[in-house]
């Protein structure tokens, strides 16, 4: 059975780190020496504190795929798809590779993500370095619980993984972007219009039926079936900022990239009536990228 990169399945953690990088040219050796060498080196860390759960994975990109393995290509892999809608926009930016790294210690973090850093060298160049945390009770800066959707127990597997048998069996699509929300705004808000925008309660986190929710709720846009099935991702998003800014490092996991692609459709462009998602008024998307995380098994057979 192959083996998944051990940060895509396990339930949230109190922090993280999401690191994007563009390669340097003739560099592909000690890249995908790195990428099998990460499981061994983040075992290592996480040995000093086995309760901390650290966990880590390392993706890559449609472009830096063809230079990194160019014998074989995941079905479904392509750039970012950017989306805009008066006014609103979810960008594609550039990003070669994607490590996400988490556990309940920031100093085993910062230990993987150091000696991360020093095997790469020269071989990338940073483009973004982000560290979340968790907020309150694993709520979003907006005050409500992040990840009421996703899948749970075997589930997650079947949402977020290529089935065994299947090629590239084990991996997982990625998809990220880096949202900024306007806090000063939406805190001026009532409670009853924040939970009207989401369609759930805030404080005991209970979702409105979905008769009562406005056409224009972040869970009415986000809930989508095509052929009488649900399409799911597996959210392992977090909190991030200080007190100059904050926001959602946002991150959805899949077995294809068209669910979340499809979802974000939805929140930016909206029905065919116009209806978006009204929490699009408070936030924006400064990132979005979309790599492939292959298995661990993978990883070492391409070293």
């Amino acid at each position: 059975m192959a083996q998944p990169q051990s940060v895509i399945l396990p339930d949230g953690s109190g922090h993280g780190i999401f690191l994007t990088f563009m390669i340097a040219d003739g560099a592909g050796a000690t890249i995908r020496a790195a990428a099998a060498n990460l499981p061994g080196i983040a075992a290592q860390v996480a040995a000093q504190d086995s309760a901390a759960g650290l966990v880590s994975g390392i993706a890559v990109g449609a472009e830096a795929w063809e230079k990194l393995y160019p014998s074989t290509w995941p079905g479904d892999l392509h750039p970012f798809v950017p989306f805009s809608a008066n006014g609103r926009s979810a960008p594609a930016t550039a990003a070669d590779i994607f490590v996400h790294i988490r556990s309940g210690r920031r100093d085993l973090n910062f230990i993987l993500a150091r000696e991360l850093r020093r095997t790469l060298a020269d071989s990338v160049t940073v483009v973004e370095e982000i560290h979340g945390f968790r907020y309150l009770d694993a709520r979003d800066m907006t005050g409500f619980v992040d990840g009421t959707e996703n899948p749970t127990g075997e589930h997650r597997a079947e949402v977020a993984l290529i089935g065994e048998g299947e090629p590239f069996a084990g991996g997982s699509y990625v998809a990220i972007q880096r949202y900024v929300h306007d806090l000063s705004r939406w805190e001026t808000e009532p409670v009853q219009v924040q939970e009207d925008t989401f369609g759930r309660t805030k404080a005991d986190n209970v979702e409105y039926a979905s008769a009562d929710k406005a056409l224009t709720a972040h869970t009415k846009r986000t809930s989508l079936r095509e052929d009488g099935e649900k399409l799911e991702i597996l959210r392992q998003s977090m909190p991030y900022g200080d007190s100059s800014g904050a926001g959602l490092y946002f991150i959805a996991y899949g077995a294809s990239l068209h669910p979340f692609e499809a979802m974000l459709e939805s929140m930016i462009c909206g029905d065919r009536e116009g209806h978006y998602d009204h929490l699009m008024d408070y936030t924006r998307a400064v990132t979005g990228a979309s790599f492939f995380m292959p298995s661990v098994d993978f990883l070492r057979a391409e070293a």
